[in-house]
C-alpha cells in the first residue's frame, strides 16, 4: 500500500468544474514532479463539499486546511508554500468577505458546517468516486455483504427499515420500510427496483450530488432492495443534462461488475442482481412514479391512475419500488449502524437528516444536510449566512413548483414532513430558495406556475387547463388589469386544481399560489386594488421617474434610451421621461451615475 504525507481534495462536482476545478489537478499533477513531492503527495478527485459559492474548493489534509475559489493559478503557491514549506495560503483560506464564517479554516469549525450533519452525504467530498476501493475503506458494501453472508431474512431487514423510521427523501415522504414490504409480499416471478433520480426541481441538486460523489451507495441500496423484495433487475432513471453523474454512474457499475458486487451471484450467494441506466428526456412529470416507469417502457411519460399502486403492479407490470437518489444513500449506513442509531436523530415523525439545496438570496449558497427538526431560521441565518447587503428575510420557498414559500413570521418552523405541511408547502426533493424584501410574492407564484404550465403532461383536464388559467390570472394581476373577482377566481381554480388532479404535479401545482395568498395576502391586494408592486418588479405597475432636483441635465439617460422616451435639455433643463412611451427595460437608471432615475 502506498502513503502519503498529505492528501489535496479537490472538488469535482459541476459547480467546481465548470469553475475549472479539473485544470487545478492538472497543475498538481505538472508542479507535484516538478517539486519532487509526487510520490509524498496524493491528489484525490472528490465530489461536492457543499459550499458551492466558495468554490472551486480543495483541502489539503491531514490538517484539514480548506482553500476557497482556487484558480489554477494558484495551485503553484500552495504547492511550493504548504506542500513543501508547511506554510498554509492564508489568503486563499479566507471565504468571501462578507460571509460570517470567514474566521473558520478548517470545514470542522466553520458556520456552514457546525450544524450540518452528513449521512446521505457522508462520503461527498470524502473519497474519489471513480476509486471503488475508497468506497468499500468506508464501509462501503459492509452492509450487502453481511446481509449475504449470514443470509439475513429479506423481512427482517425491512423490519430495520421500518424501525429506523426513513421515509422517502423525493417527494410526500412515504416510510420507506412499508413501501418495500408492500413489493416483498407479492408474488410474481419478475420484480423491480427502480431509481428516481429525475430530479426536475428549479435550483435543486441533491441527487445529482450524490451521484457525482458517492454513486456507490445508491448502487449498494439498490441491490440490498433487489434482495429484499425479491427482484433481480433495477433501473437508475437519470436526467440526461447531468452527464458528470451519468458518467460516474456508469463507472461505478462496472466496478461494481467487476468486483461480483452486482450481477450473478453476489458474495458467491445464491443471489443475483443487475443494474441498467435509463437517460430521461428532462420532463418534470416524470418524476412522478408511473410516468418514470412508462418513460423506462419507452412510453410517453404520462402519470396512470393509483390504485393499483406500483408495488403491485408497476414497471412492465410487475411488482415494483422506486425510490429517489438520498432515499437509497441512507439504506447502507442504517444497515451498518442500526435502526436505533438513524432514528435517535430527527423528530418523532420525520427521523434522520435531510439534504437542501439552498440557493437564492442567502450568502452561502450550497448544498446542506440538517437533522429534522431543525429551525428555517437556523438553516438561513446559520448555516445560509444571512441575507446579502444587509436586506432583510422575506420568504423561503421549499419543494420547488410543488412546494410554498413560509414567511418570516414562521422562522423558527422546525423542518420535518409535517410542519412544511402545515406551513403550506412541503419537503418535496429538497430544494431551498431564499427571498429577500425586493422579491414580489406575485411573480414568484407566476413564475413558478409557467414552469409547471410548460411541464404538465396535458393528461387530466384540471392539471391541463387549471395551471393555463392561474397562469392567465397571475399574468393579469401582474400587468395591473385584475379585479377582485379575478383573485377570487384565482382561489378557486387553485383549490379545484389541487382536488382534481390525476398525479402529484397537479395536486401541488397549486401551493405556490395557495401560500403566498395565504401569507402575502396584501401584496395581492396591493397589485389588484391599488395597481401597484411595492418591489418593483412588475414592470406593468412600475414606472421609471427622473427627480428633477437630483437631475444633472447631462443627457446620458436619453443616450442609452431605446425608444427614445427621454427629453430634456442638454446642461438646461431636467430630463423628462414618457411614461406612455417607455418600455421599463432599466436601461436609463443603469445610465444614471446621480441616481437621479428611481423606480415607482
Amino acid at each position: 500500500m502506498e502513503l502519503y504525507r498529505a492528501h489535496v481534495l479537490v472538488c469535482c462536482g459541476t459547480g467546481c468544474t465548470s469553475s475549472n476545478s479539473d485544470q487545478i489537478i492538472t497543475q498538481f499533477d505538472k508542479l507535484l514532479p516538478e517539486n519532487n513531492i509526487e510520490k509524498e503527495v496524493k491528489v484525490v478527485k472528490t465530489g461536492c463539499f457543499g459550499l458551492c459559492a466558495e468554490g472551486p474548493i480543495v483541502v489539503v489534509y491531514p490538517e484539514g486546511v480548506m482553500y476557497y475559489r482556487v484558480d489554477p493559478k494558484d495551485v503553484a503557491e500552495i504547492v511550493s508554500e504548504h506542500l513543501v514549506k508547511g506554510r498554509h495560503v492564508e489568503r486563499l483560506m479566507v471565504p468571501h468577505p462578507a460571509s460570517p464564517s470567514s474566521e473558520a479554516n478548517s470545514s470542522d469549525e466553520s458556520n456552514f458546517f457546525k450544524k450540518q450533519l452528513r449521512i446521505a452525504l457522508r462520503n461527498c467530498g470524502a473519497i474519489n468516486p471513480e476509486e471503488i476501493d475508497e468506497y468499500i475503506a468506508h464501509d462501503g458494501y459492509l452492509a450487502l455483504g453481511t446481509i449475504l453472508s449470514e443470509k439475513r431474512d429479506p423481512l427482517d431487514i425491512i423490519d430495520e427499515i421500518k424501525r429506523s423510521g426513513l421515509r422517502g427523501r423525493g417527494g410526500g415522504g412515504f416510510p420507506t420500510g412499508m413501501k418495500w414490504e408492500f413489493a416483498a409480499k407479492v408474488e410474481n416471478d419478475t420484480k423491480y427496483v427502480c431509481c428516481n433520480a429525475d430530479e426536475g426541481d428549479p435550483g435543486a441538486f441533491m441527487d445529482r450530488s450524490i451521484l457525482e460523489g458517492d454513486p456507490h451507495s445508491v448502487i449498494e441500496a439498490m441491490t440490498i432492495a433487489g434482495y429484499c423484495i425479491g427482484a433481480s433487475q433495477g433501473y437508475v432513471y437519470v436526467r440526461a443534462e447531468y452527464p458528470i453523474a451519468v458518467q460516474r454512474l456508469k463507472h461505478a457499475m462496472k466496478q461494481a461488475k467487476e468486483y461480483g458486487l452486482i450481477g450473478k451471484n453476489i458474495f458467491g450467494s445464491d443471489f443475483s442482481f443487475d443494474l441498467d441506466i435509463r437517460l430521461g428526456a428532462g420532463a418534470f412529470v416524470c418524476g412522478e412514479e408511473t410516468a418514470l416507469m412508462r418513460s423506462i417502457e419507452g412510453k410517453r411519460g404520462n402519470p396512470t391512475p393509483r390504485p393499483p399502486f406500483p408495488a403491485v403492479r408497476g414497471l412492465f407490470n410487475k411488482p415494483t419500488i422506486l425510490n429517489n437518489v438520498e432515499t437509497y444513500a441512507n439504506i447502507p449506513i442504517i444497515l451498518t449502524k442500526g435502526a436505533e442509531w438513524f432514528a435517535s436523530m430527527g423528530t418523532e415523525r420525520s427521523k434522520g437528516t435531510k439534504v437542501f439545496a439552498l440557493g437564492g438570496k442567502v450568502q452561502n449558497v450550497g448544498l446542506v444536510e440538517i437533522p429534522m427538526g431543525t429551525t428555517v431560521r437556523e438553516i438561513v441565518f446559520e448555516i445560509g449566512g444571512g441575507i446579502p447587503g444587509g436586506k432583510e428575510f422575506k420568504a423561503v420557498q421549499t419543494g420547488g413548483p410543488s412546494g410554498g414559500c413560509i414567511p418570516a413570521s414562521l422562522l423558527d418552523t422546525p423542518i420535518d414532513y409535517d410542519n412544511l405541511v402545515a406551513a403550506g408547502s412541503m419537503m418535496g426533493s429538497g430544494g431551498m430558495i431564499v427571498m429577500d424584501e425586493e422579491t414580489c410574492m406575485v411573480d414568484i407564484a407566476r413564475f413558478f406556475l409557467e414552469f409547471t404550465v410548460d411541464e404538465s403532461c396535458g393528461k387530466c383536464t384540471p392539471c391541463r387547463i387549471g395551471t393555463k388559467r392561474m397562469y392567465e390570472l397571475l399574468t393579469k394581476i401582474i400587468e395591473g388589469q385584475a379585479t377582485l373577482d379575478d383573485l377570487e377566481a384565482l382561489e378557486k381554480v387553485a383549490l379545484s386544481l389541487k382536488n382534481g388532479s390525476l398525479c402529484a404535479l397537479g395536486q401541488t401545482a397549486a401551493n405556490p399560489v395557495l401560500s403566498t395568498l395565504k401569507h402575502f395576502r396584501n401584496e395581492y391586494i396591493q397589485h389588484v386594488v391599488d395597481k401597484k408592486c411595492a418591489c418593483h418588479v412588475c414592470k406593468g405597475l412600475t414606472e421609471y421617474y427622473i427627480i428633477p432636483e437630483m437631475c444633472k441635465k447631462c443627457g446620458l439617460c436619453a443616450k442609452k434610451c431605446p425608444v427614445n422616451c427621454i427629453s430634456g435639455v442638454l446642461g438646461k433643463e431636467p430630463y423628462v421621461i414618457d411614461a406612455s412611451q417607455c418600455i421599463k427595460c432599466g436601461a436609463c437608471m443603469e445610465a444614471c451615475k446621480f441616481k437621479a432615475i428611481i423606480k415607482q
